[in-house]
């Protein structure tokens, strides 16, 4: 076989998955979704791929299948998916169908009345990675709003959740929508969800009441256990910061540091996975090779220390020059997170674990910091925006010894299995 002939294998072969967009297209006679007729909208970007070919968008291949899409809409990140973390996106034309492409964040959040009055309905497909702050499934919930606002069908693409589907497996807290809710989380939803988009849209339209034709078609050969690297298929990045199924696994409880004075990992080769500072001296944190986080017990000297083992994590002491703020070309120590058991590992816990040691050891340095973007332009109280509530600060910084023993606790998704399981399509 040629070199040529080997490159056109497409590498669903590899795999028994298909998204959404494949079932669509492969069943389009029977019109999935009523989208073989009318003219449609589709909300998208680079990301959203066929499981068929790596290099085939799912629009081109909608479009090329006999879909009639007239418009596009672009959530955070623009249609390329790599703009800017947090800053607005501009309208566009799409250079790769020559369409012209609304942004959904910035001046506006949500397609314009006038513009959905001219399709006949609206389609969805965005890779999401499964974190409450992640903000494609809240541009999501706006388009959703929009869409039955105008009497208009949303047909969401569905695709599999690439950290695992297990309910079980959910972090909280719920969100506190009366004190938290944002561009990071409009309704009460746990930080590590264990949704597909699909399945979200399906929950939001039943607790919102929304009376939206909403259509879903579901992606194919997923069940709730499996995580990306269970689909043999390769990762395609999602948005600048986030290269790969192990940045997706760790960024529900690392993403948090965005909220203080040390690197998240952005600029880094392993972003979400590493968190330093010039000032971090991170074996007084992490014993390294183990999932050990140590913390001074209250009123206690360095010899009083209390030690936490985390489940399913191994962390590493390292050193990293960032190509991004904060911390720009400086060179930081830090520590890097290893997934040991992706099954046991829990994301949130060890993210707030790791942010508690370090304000513990480093309280005269670290700093809780704003955050401005486009849907927060102040950024003041990100890190409350991010983890959902307004207790978790003060008891964080009152006792670190008590707080970590605490986190099971507070991390519990109280009746999220209840709210969801009768809506779950896998």
């Amino acid at each position: 076989m040629s070199e040529h002939q080997s490159s056109r294998i497409p590498y669903k072969a590899l795999s028994s998955i298909r998204f959404g967009v494949d079932t669509a297209i492969s069943n389009l006679s029977g019109d999935p979704g009523g989208i073989s007729e009318g003219s449609w909208g589709m909300v998208t970007n680079d990301a959203a791929r066929s499981a068929y070919d790596k290099d085939l968008l799912s629009r081109s291949a909608l479009i090329k299948a006999g879909v009639r899409i007239t418009q596009l809409f672009a959530p955070e990140h623009g249609i390329s998916r790599f703009g800017a973390d947090g800053k607005p996106v501009d309208d566009d034309t799409d250079p790769q169908t020559g369409l012209p492409v609304c942004s959904l964040y910035g001046n506006r959040m949500r397609p314009p009345a006038g513009m959905l009055e001219q399709l006949d309905g609206v389609l969805f497909d965005i890779p999401d990675i499964g974190s409450r702050f992640y903000t494609y499934i809240w541009t999501l919930s706006h388009v959703m709003e929009a869409c039955a606002a105008a009497g208009k069908p949303l047909v969401v693409l569905d695709r599999i959740n690439p950290i695992g589907g297990e309910i079980a497996s959910a972090e909280g807290p719920l969100l506190d929508t009366r004190n938290c809710s944002s561009f990071l989380g409009r309704a009460a939803i746990p930080v590590r969800h264990s949704l597909t988009a699909g399945e979200f849209a399906q929950w939001l339209n039943h607790h919102w009441n929304l009376d939206l034709d909403l259509r879903i078609i579901k992606a194919e050969g997923w069940h709730r256990g499996m995580h990306w690297p269970d689909t043999h298929l390769p990762f395609v990045p999602t948005s600048p910061a986030m290269p790969s199924y192990e940045s997706a696994l760790c960024y529900p409880g690392t993403c948090l540091f965005e909220a203080t004075n040390l690197s998240a990992g952005r600029g880094t080769a392993v972003p979400f996975r590493f968190i330093g500072a010039p000032w971090l001296d991170p074996d007084t944190i992490v014993e390294a090779g183990t999932g050990n986080v140590r913390v001074l017990k209250a009123g206690s000297k360095p010899s009083g220390t209390q030690t936490l083992t985390l489940p399913g994590v191994m962390f590493h002491t390292e050193i990293a020059v960032p190509d991004d703020q904060p911390w720009k070309g400086q060179s930081c120590t830090g520590i890097r997170i290893e997934v040991a058991d992706k099954n046991c590992f829990r994301p949130v816990r060890t993210g707030l674990a790791l942010l508690a040691a370090i304000r513990n050891y480093h309280s005269d340095t670290f700093e809780w910091k704003t955050y401005p973007t486009a849907a927060n332009p102040e950024g003041e109280d990100h890190f409350e925006r991010l983890i959902g509530v307004r207790d978790m600060r003060p008891a964080l910084e009152a006792d670190p010894a008590a707080f970590l023993e605490s986190l099971p606790d507070r991390l519990q998704a109280a009746g999220w299995k209840e709210s969801v399981s009768p809506l779950l399509l896998y």
